[in-house]
C-alpha cells in the first residue's frame, strides 16, 4: 500500500476517494523509563528512550491506519497526517493519531 502526506503519489493516478482513515495509539510510560528520561533532562542530549516509544507508537498507527484502509478497499493512503501528544496523570501516557484519506489508483 503506498503511503503520502501529499494529497497525491507521483506516478499514480487517483480514481477514487474512499473516504477518512484514522487510528489511535496509546503508550502507557513506566517509572523506569520515565526515570531515565528526567536524568536525561537534567543532562542534556536525545532520549533514545522515548524516541523508540514514539517510533513504536507511529509504527503501530501507520500499521492500523493501513489496516482499515484495506477493509474499504484502499490502494493508498494520501494527505497522511501525524499527531502526537500525552495524557494521563502527569503525562504518563504517549498519544499519536493518525488520519489520511483512503484512495484507490487507477
Amino acid at each position: 500500500m503506498y503511503l503520502s502526506t501529499t494529497k497525491e503519489i507521483a506516478g499514480k493516478e487517483v480514481k477514487e476517494h474512499l473516504g477518512l482513515v484514522t487510528a489511535e495509539t496509546v503508550y502507557g510510560a513506566h517509572i523506569g523509563r520515565d526515570l531515565l528520561a528526567s536524568i536525561r533532562d537534567f543532562v542534556g542530549g536525545r532520549s533514545k528512550t522515548y524516541e523508540k516509544v514514539l517510533a513504536d507508537l507511529k509504527k503501530a498507527a501507520l500499521e492500523e491506519l493501513q489496516e482499515r484502509a484495506k477493509s474499504i478497499g484502499a490502494d493508498a493512503i494520501v494527505g497522511i497526517k501525524l499527531d502526537f501528544g500525552i495524557a494521563g496523570a502527569n503525562g504518563s501516557m504517549m498519544m499519536l493519531n493518525a488520519s489520511g484519506t483512503a484512495v484507490k489508483l487507477a
